[in-house]
């Protein structure tokens, strides 16, 4: 396995050029998600509460990336639940004509009584012969009507059950747009503050940004293997992005949030996990300890389970860490969010 040891880094001169405003502005107009730790609430300064409205925004967003996974679920299910009523609907209607076509020949052929028939019949033989058949037709038409009534059962069960995906499709539909709203208002409130800093004060947010992508260039991810050909081809794709902004809500290829960009490096190999943070919590085998964690192995961060990343190797971590920051590699000991456990896709 080659080494992991510092990654080309593409695209990064433009993110590590961007003022503290101009990133908040890019965050509220495009979207944004899950990143580091809650800041004392008891602490003061505009930076403080920057931090906590970022910190609050990113734990939303998990949360409207789940709701909106939901409701892409919900819709095929609705698209498939419609899509077999009106399958069954046409069956029913051929059902319907072969029964009314078989009723009305035996209502064209009716008259006499089946005694009175055979007695005035000049072929007897020949009558108990068409008599026999007309028996076996009554069975069969006995069976089309029990399956016909099966049949409007089941496409009765389908519509109901179309109607109650469409409520809870609805419903996930308006937690979207509070959790949306949510996201937003916090990033404007972000950006209204940021525009009440002083320069100085801007100029050390800005300055502390390109401390952190200076760090991550120079990052030693020394020479440790993959778990996994997969693990290491998800954890390749994700090295590819290093530089891309994170954008709430997004999943590449040019923009992540923190599970947008393990999901997207994961499909890249081939792999389909989960699209939040709290379900790839749960994707894979669990790696308890930080010592057995390998590159490409998932890292689940927070106590809520709300920011996921890759372990890159030598106590690093690769990830979409907040709105105003890129895709790029931090010391897991200094990225002040707690680890909770690894995941290991095979």
């Amino acid at each position: 396995m080659a080494s992991h040891r510092r990654a080309k880094q593409p695209n990064t001169r433009y993110a590590s050029v961007l003022t503290v405003t101009a990133a908040a502005a890019v965050a509220i107009s495009t979207q944004s998600a899950s990143a580091d730790p809650l800041p004392d609430p008891n602490k003061k300064g505009v930076k403080a509460q920057v931090d906590r409205l970022y910190e609050e925004a990113t734990q939303a967003t998990e949360k409207y990336n789940g709701a909106k996974e939901k409701a892409d679920g919900l819709e095929k299910q609705v698209g498939d639940l419609q899509d077999a009523a009106a399958r069954k609907q046409g069956e029913l209607n051929e059902m319907r004509n072969r029964l009314g076509s078989i009723a009305a020949g035996q209502y064209r052929a009716g008259g006499l009584d089946p005694s009175i028939q055979l007695l005035l019949s000049t072929q007897p033989d020949t009558y108990l012969e068409k008599a026999s058949d007309l028996d076996r037709l009554s069975s069969r038409q006995a069976e089309e009507l029990d399956e016909f009534q099966a049949q409007q059962r089941e496409l009765q069960q389908q519509r109901t059950q179309a109607t109650r995906k469409l409520k809870d499709l609805e419903d996930t539909r308006t937690e979207l747009g509070k959790k949306k709203k949510e996201i937003q208002g916090k990033l404007a409130e972000a950006r209204r503050l940021l525009n009440t800093m002083t320069a100085k004060e801007r100029a050390s947010m800005v300055a502390e940004e390109d401390r952190a992508n200076r760090s991550s260039a120079r990052a030693d991810l020394g020479n440790e293997a993959s778990a996994s050909q997969r693990a290491a081809a998800a954890f390749n794709a994700a090295k590819s992005r290093v530089g891309m902004p994170y954008v709430w809500g997004a999943t590449g290829p040019n923009s992540f949030d923190c599970s947008g960009l393990t999901s997207w490096a994961f499909r890249q190999a081939g792999v389909g996990i989960p699209r939040t943070s709290q379900a790839q919590a749960s994707a894979g085998t669990r790696i308890s300890s930080m010592s057995a964690l390998k590159p490409g192995d998932l890292v689940i961060m927070r106590s809520d389970l709300s920011h996921v990343g890759f372990y890159a190797g030598n106590g690093q971590i690769l990830h979409a860490p907040k709105p105003g920051a890129q895709v790029r590699y931090e010391s897991m000991a200094r990225s002040g969010m707690p680890f909770m456990w690894g995941v290991r896709i095979s």
